[in-house]
């Protein structure tokens, strides 16, 4: 069988040219919508500008995890992912009484592992209370995202999230999410 290497190399470089007018028309057309979107005139009532900074999320505070069996979640996070033990104490509260709360860090990841004790089992309420799974997020000014949240009809489980900075609710796919303004 002969391979025509002419053939071969033309549609070759077809294919690369092809491939760079692609890149390049993506290039032209995601630098044209990012400038729209820098001079786009947001509405008031939907963002609010705090100095010269809109709200926003700045990162990932933590992860809580609600452990159901101690010893093999300590094996997974512990022995096979290489989360080292940093903290972990006792909280005492409505809702919160007896619970273990042992903090994990890989990096600068910290992942919550909370523990119910026994005996306050039932005070863990139903799936949504931020007693289970929940991840925590950075906020750089909660208030306005917390007020455009309630704008949305999300149900905020701290209504005092201005004051306190931080909230919990529940996102549209059943996750629970968290905001906090604390560093």
């Amino acid at each position: 069988m002969k391979v025509d290497y002419n053939y071969s190399t033309k549609n070759h470089e077809l294919q690369r040219l092809v491939l760079r007018t692609c890149f390049f028309i993506a290039f032209v057309f995601t630098s044209t919508h990012y400038g729209f979107a820098q001079t786009a005139d947001p509405s008031p009532s939907k963002i609010e500008i705090v100095g010269s900074e809109k709200a926003r999320v700045t990162g990932l505070k933590y992860i809580s995890v609600h452990v159901l069996e101690l010893e093999k979640t300590l094996k997974l996070y512990r022995e096979i992912l290489g989360f080292k033990m940093a903290d972990a104490e006792v909280l005492h509260g409505p809702g919160l009484e007896g619970m273990l709360v042992m903090k994990l860090k890989a990096d600068d990841l910290t992942i919550g592992l909370s523990l119910t004790a026994p005996e306050f089992i039932d005070t863990i309420g139903p799936i949504g209370n931020t007693n289970h799974n929940h991840f925590m997020l950075k906020v750089n000014d909660i208030a306005p995202i917390g007020d455009m949240l309630k704008e949305e009809g999300y149900e905020l489980e701290n209504e005092n999230y201005a004051r306190d900075k931080y909230t919990f609710f529940v996102g549209p796919n059943g996750e629970i999410i968290g905001l906090s303004g604390w560093d």
